[in-house]
């Protein structure tokens, strides 16, 4: 369940992100110009002080292998040590670890851009996630993984509304709906947590919150694990609601592994409570008899 996890939720902030990301060296990395005004939304993106600056980064921001970007990152930061678009190279390169599903690398490369701005939603979000999900009972370490995830996913909450950093002339409903998938992924990340520490009504209240911030696409991951933390305090019959919901909304991968853990869960609560499960969304309804 946490390998699928890392898959839907954190492919799902690449691709995100990634869109804004390749904008970076045109619209937030280049030399300071003058630029129509405009309401401050978030922090002012960086800027390259030189254009020689600018050059390498362009060169370095053109690798799209992973390790091989993470070294131009390293190597540019190591010429241009104070430069502010240092974030941006290590930014793109978590993102990319994460489309490739590293987690671990993914992770270093979230940690570079938290110690160069700790306020970084995308960042906060992006470690957190990891800790949440690649912590197992067995780690020596468990509690302090999980205390660090805790901290980070509250701070990414906290930061997402003042530390996003936005493209000049992004529309105000995309900001806003990213605001809102950044601060669902935290839910998310805290509802996962506490759910590994079998605090199951705090993460019901987190899995709650994760599908309420962003409800125009609710993960169904998120109301998978609200199903099981319903179903973890006996709450059956609004157990079954959430998982008839989850399989619902994975109807179209039905061989992915979150169909399957959905629809087992949904088979459980049924014959736990003798309900019904939901008739597919996609089903059309029979043609009325003459």
């Amino acid at each position: 369940m946490k390998q699928a996890t890392m898959l839907v939720v954190i492919l799902a902030v690449a691709t995100f992100v990634s869109a804004q990301d390749k904008k970076a060296p045109a619209a937030q990395a280049a030399p300071a110009q003058a630029a129509p005004a405009q309401p401050p939304v978030g922090k002012r993106p960086p800027q390259a002080k030189t254009q020689a600056e600018f050059d390498a980064y362009k060169v370095a921001a053109a690798n799209t292998d992973p390790a091989a970007l993470e070294k131009a990152g390293d190597d540019f930061a190591a010429k241009f040590p104070d430069s502010e678009l240092r974030v941006l190279l290590y930014r793109t390169a978590m993102h990319t670890y994460q489309t490739a599903n590293k987690a671990e690398n993914m992770m270093g490369m979230g940690r570079k851009v938290l110690k160069l701005d700790p306020d970084d939603p995308e960042a906060l979000v992006g470690v957190a996630q990891v800790l949440a999900e690649r912590t197992r009972e067995s780690d020596l370490d468990k509690d302090q993984r999980l205390d660090e995830g805790t901290k980070l996913a509250l701070h990414a909450v906290e930061t997402t509304d003042t530390d996003i950093t936005v493209p000049p002339g992004t529309p105000q409903d995309k900001i806003d709906e990213y605001k809102g998938f950044l601060r669902s992924t935290a839910y998310y990340v805290l509802g996962t947590i506490q759910y590994t520490r079998e605090k199951y009504s705090d993460s019901e209240g987190y899995f709650r919150k994760s599908i309420d911030a962003f409800p125009s696409q609710p993960d169904p991951l998120a109301v998978l694990r609200l199903a099981l933390s319903l179903d973890k305090q006996e709450k059956y019959p609004e157990a079954l609601k959430f998982a008839n919901q989850a399989v619902q909304m994975t109807e179209s991968s039905q061989g992915s592994t979150l169909a399957g853990l959905s629809r087992n869960e949904r088979d459980r609560l049924v014959q736990l409570t003798g309900g019904t499960p939901a008739k597919p969304a996609s089903t059309p309804s029979p043609a009325p008899k003459n």
